[in-house]
């Protein structure tokens, strides 16, 4: 039959939500570690329960940010190399 491809374990939305759920529980996971050992810092914000988790996602979010204003500095048309 033309046309019919095999059908792969992530086409199933089940199987997304099941990935979703495990990489959920395991950021929790590693968030509740934070409390499991002794920090040496050298700030006092640094001893916030899940400070370096949230710094990274914000200082990621910040990123991602700047980079969809560099995208419009550096964009180049379409027809670019066509000319």
């Amino acid at each position: 039959m033309k046309g019919t491809e095999p059908k792969h374990w992530l086409d199933s939305p089940k199987n997304v939500d099941r990935i979703w759920y495990w990489l959920l529980g395991l950021c929790v996971l590693l968030l509740l570690t934070d409390a499991l050992y002794h920090k040496h810092t050298h700030f006092w914000f640094e001893n916030w329960f899940g400070f370096y988790g949230l710094y990274g996602f914000v200082v990621f979010f910040l990123v991602v940010l700047a980079g969809k204003q560099l995208r419009k500095l550096l964009m180049r048309g379409e027809d670019y190399y066509d000319r």
